[in-house]
């Protein structure tokens, strides 16, 4: 199963430099790296990244990120994935600049 991170540009590339990252500033205050589903990235992109440009989406497999992934009931009780590690950017299946538009974010086909 394909599961979603957004960075911001800066993190995007912090993350290609460095091969890993902690996450975004709420990652390291939460403990753990946040990720969405194809079912909750619209509603995250509007809860935390309303009107904000300059975005990168990223695909992971969930399964290749192995035991440090859990899945954790969070907004309305939907189930989030979490990781509890740094994610290396040899797990980034893909990545793809996420444009704001007129609407919003457009996400376009998710694989």
């Amino acid at each position: 199963m394909m599961i979603y991170k957004v960075l911001r540009s800066p993190e995007w590339r912090q993350l290609q430099d460095q091969g890993e990252t902690a996450g975004a500033p709420v990652d390291l205050a939460d403990g753990y790296i946040h990720f969405s589903t194809a079912d909750t990235l619209a509603g995250t992109l509007d809860k935390h990244f309303g009107g904000e440009d300059g975005l990168w989406l990223l695909g992971c497999d969930a399964d290749a990120l192995g035991e440090a992934l859990r899945w954790e009931p969070s907004r309305g009780g939907l189930l989030f994935p979490h990781l509890y590690r740094a994610l290396v950017l040899q797990e980034v299946t893909w990545a793809r600049p996420l444009p704001l538009g007129p609407n919003g974010h457009e996400i376009g086909e998710l694989p």
